[in-house]
């Protein structure tokens, strides 16, 4: 047969070159079209090797009907973090200097041991410096309004009581003049002991102003003050929190960056807010979660305490064990996805020092176990006419089964095959002439 089409094709080609030659020899209207005929030539060519071709098949595998334990198994793909962490925290007070947002200006690499006390990162100092700056300008000013008060008032006290002094002197004048009177007529008497009441009036109401112009005088003094003690307290803050602009290591441990909501990690030029002041963690690494998302459709399944088979893709051949530790109540929209998914939180059963947080993971959750049951892959099992059938091995017939629930890769034979029967995965040649056996 090979022979034939080798020696066919040969055949086919001569005829094509033969035809392109007289072809071209024809006068140049009648070559108009000359590459139609070739290329008609060869679809025919290319549907005779297709259709030479359609009725050969590889050999068919086989599988063995399997017995034992059936498991449904949820499998999604997550992410390694640390059950406990410390964070590593930016300064405190950033709210109480009104400064909302800095930028992380430098930070050691991810997964840096570090120990404690030790650097961690740079804040960007500009918008605090700016405001400091401002601040000592403002204490400059207060200062002075400080001092210039403080002379004014004494200023003001020292005329106050000179003038007090002059008054007092004045009223005992008075008296030695009404002292004297007694010798002279009744109304020059009457007349110094007028005078007398005047200044004795006049000594009285300097008496209470100097007391009212002194009470006026500390108040104000009192209020600068508290202008430049308050400053001064806003500078001492503000230079406190710079000092935090500098962000160390509170204890040993391997340097995590922090994620932020949209899971993008918080590096070089990221923004930290002053509600939220975590530059990054340090992670226990004792205790690792596998954080996944399961879709709407398996969440259903899904339940605490349920056992979990873990891989991890960057050490494809370290097997792990956990349990379904939590499973959310509400469901959140994937990033540019319209799908639904639930977090599930997943306890690491085994402790490894391997394992680092962010490495990516293969979960199965096992849902539910079924005993003692005969199982095939799906690919075996094939539908025509709602009726579901196999191809045996034995006998070259199709052997019509009631199947059960599947699983990723599995179904349930309830009726039609036993334990240890062969069946073919994919349909052998010629197996459409098969006769198909009832249940």
């Amino acid at each position: 047969m090979a022979k034939f089409a080798v020696t066919l094709n040969k055949d086919i080609f001569n005829i094509i070159v033969s035809i392109n030659r007289s072809l071209m020899s024809l006068p140049k209207p009648g070559r108009k079209f000359w590459y139609i005929f070739p290329v008609v030539i060869l679809a025919l060519l290319a549907s005779w090797y297709y259709f030479s071709n359609s009725g050969k098949s590889g050999p068919a595998v086989s599988t063995k009907v399997l017995y034992g334990d059936f498991s449904i198994n949820v499998t999604t793909s997550g992410e390694l973090e640390a059950k406990n962490s410390e964070n590593i925290l930016g300064p405190s007070g950033l709210r109480e200097v009104r400064i909302w947002q800095v930028q992380i200006s430098d930070i050691i690499p991810e997964g840096t041991l570090v120990d404690s006390g030790q650097y961690v990162a740079t804040l960007d100092r500009t918008e605090i410096t700016n405001r400091m700056k401002d601040l000592e300008s403002e204490l400059e000013k207060l200062e002075s309004q400080f001092v210039k008060t403080k002379l004014d008032t004494s200023i003001d006290m020292r005329a106050a009581r000179e003038e007090l002094i002059n008054l007092k002197y004045a009223l005992e004048e008075r008296q030695i003049t009404v002292e004297q009177s007694i010798y002279e007529p009744p109304a020059t008497q009457r007349q110094a002991r007028i005078e007398l009441e005047k200044a004795q009036r006049a000594y009285q109401q300097a008496e209470k102003n100097y007391k009212l112009r002194s009470d006026k005088n500390n108040a104000n003094m009192q209020e600068v003050a508290a202008s430049y003690t308050q400053a001064q307290r806003r500078l001492e803050q503000i230079r406190e929190v710079l000092s935090g602009f500098t962000v160390t290591a509170p204890k040993p441990g391997m340097l995590i960056y922090k994620r932020n909501w949209d899971g993008s990690k918080m590096g070089i030029g990221s923004t930290m807010s002053s509600w939220d002041n975590v530059v990054a963690t340090l992670p226990n690494l004792n205790e690792m979660i596998s954080k996944t998302y399961v879709n709407e459709i398996d969440i259903s399944k899904v339940k605490t305490g349920q056992k979990v088979q873990i891989g991890v893709d960057a050490f494809p051949d370290r097997k792990y064990t956990g349990e379904v530790t939590e499973v959310a109540n509400i469901g959140e929209q994937m990033r540019n996805s319209n799908a639904k998914v639930f977090e599930v939180r997943i306890r690491v059963n085994e402790f490894d020092s391997i394992l680092r947080p962010a490495m990516t993971t293969k979960n199965t959750i096992i849902t539910s176990v079924i005993p003692d049951v005969l199982y095939l892959p799906i690919e075996c099992v094939h539908t025509s006419d709602s009726i579901s059938f196999v191809y045996k091995t034995s006998g070259q017939v199709r052997q019509q089964v009631k199947t059960g629930v599947t699983n990723e890769n599995q179904i349930i034979i309830t009726e039609g095959l036993k334990e240890g029967e062969e069946v073919y995965l994919s349909p052998p040649e010629n197996a459409i002439e098969w006769k198909l056996v009832g249940l």
